[in-house]
């Protein structure tokens, strides 16, 4: 698991998370709502339909279609956690404690290097 040094609220809208997303250079930012839980994931792939229509500017990235839960947790263990990303084609996962809250990320290109590490 890999810490997420930025997310983005989910009444943000999508120009801004693009700006965050372009800015930090990340492919990806967890979504929080207003109680600070995590709501979801948003990706450049995900929010580039959304950036091309007129009132993008006012379009919230809650209204995006991004990726909202299942959320993984962090006892869940790295060969389900792995076989559920590929089953839903994930490539980033985020990891939420027991009250919703963002831990970290699992990305699908780091779970598989730990898992092929021997012990």
């Amino acid at each position: 698991m890999d810490a997420c040094d930025y997310q983005i609220a989910d009444d943000r809208t999508a120009e801004q998370a693009d700006d965050v997303l372009r800015g930090a250079h990340v492919d990806y930012l967890p979504v929080r709502g207003h109680d600070g839980r995590c709501e979801g994931l948003v990706t450049r792939a995900g929010l580039r339909p959304f950036l091309r229509l007129s009132g993008s500017a006012e379009r919230a990235v809650s209204d995006t279609a991004h990726q909202r839960g299942p959320f993984a947790w962090p006892a869940l263990g790295l060969v389900l956690a792995i076989r559920v990303m590929g089953i839903m084609r994930w490539t980033v996962w985020p990891v939420t404690d027991d009250d919703g809250y963002l831990v970290g990320v699992l990305t699908a290109n780091r779970a598989a290097g730990v898992a092929a590490t021997p012990a």
